[in-house]
C-alpha cells in the first residue's frame, strides 16, 4: 500500500517535549496485534492519552484542541526501545506526516522512512527555538521541504537544514517504501535478467 507522497509540507505543530520516548509509549505493546496498517492511531500514546476507564487525560497535548497539524515535534531520543514498526504506524495512520526532534533513535528513524513519516532531525538550538514559537503561538507553522532538505519556522524564516539518504528521500517523494520501489522498476530489473 503505497504512502502519501511528501515533498513540502506547511503546517502547525503539536508539541511533545519529553525526552527518551520510547515505543512502548507511543504504542503500547497490548496493542500490537493486529498486522493490518490502519487502526493503530486509535492507540498512538494510548496511556497518555487515557485513563483507566479510557476517558481522555486533559492534560495531555493530543486531546488539547489548542495544538494540531501534521507534525510532531518531539523532545530528544523519540522513538527509543524496542524496534516495533507499529509505532510509526500509529504516527502515520493519527494523521502525522513528519516527526522533528533533535535525536531519533536509528531503528525508529529507518521505520519512519520505510512507512512514510518523514524524520527530520535539527539541531537542540532550533529545537528549544520551535518549542518556544510554538508555546508563543500554537497556530506557529513549520514548513518541511524535502527536496531542498529544510525545514523554516514560517513566521520568522528561521531554518536549518537537514540530512536524508537520497534514496529513501526519493521514496518519500514518491510515496514507496521498499517494496514499491522493486514494483516500480520491474520493468527495468526484468529487462536486465534478459540481458544476462
Amino acid at each position: 500500500m503505497p504512502y502519501d507522497k511528501f515533498n513540502v509540507l506547511k503546517s502547525s505543530v503539536v508539541p511533545l517535549p519529553a525526552e527518551n520516548v520510547d515505543t512502548d509509549q507511543i504504542i503500547p505493546a497490548r496493542f500490537l496485534k493486529a498486522t493490518e496498517r490502519e487502526g493503530f492511531g486509535d492507540n498512538l500514546f494510548r496511556d497518555w492519552r487515557y485513563d483507566v476507564e479510557g476517558k481522555p487525560k486533559k492534560d495531555f497535548v493530543l486531546n488539547d484542541p489548542t495544538y494540531k497539524g501534521k507534525i510532531l515535534l518531539a523532545g530528544k531520543n523519540f522513538g527509543s526501545g524496542s524496534s516495533r514498526e507499529h509505532a510509526v504506524w500509529a504516527l502515520y495512520d493519527y494523521g502525522f506526516r513528519c516527526v522533528v526532534s533533535s535525536f531519533f533513535a536509528d531503528i525508529f528513524k529507518n521505520n519512519c522512512l520505510n512507512i512514510g513519516v518523514l524524520p527530520v532531525t535539527v539541531s537542540p538550538t532550533f529545537a528549544d527555538l520551535l518549542f518556544n514559537a510554538v508555546e508563543s503561538d500554537p497556530n506557529e507553522e513549520v514548513e518541511i521541504n524535502l527536496d531542498k532538505q529544510t525545514i523554516t519556522l514560517v513566521s520568522t524564516g528561521q531554518s536549518e537544514s537537514f540530512d536524508i539518504n537520497a534514496y529513501k528521500k526519493e521514496n518519500m517523494k514518491n510515496g514507496f517504501d521498499d517494496i514499491d520501489y522493486l514494483l516500480n522498476i520491474k520493468g527495468e530489473i526484468e529487462e536486465f535478467a534478459e540481458r544476462k
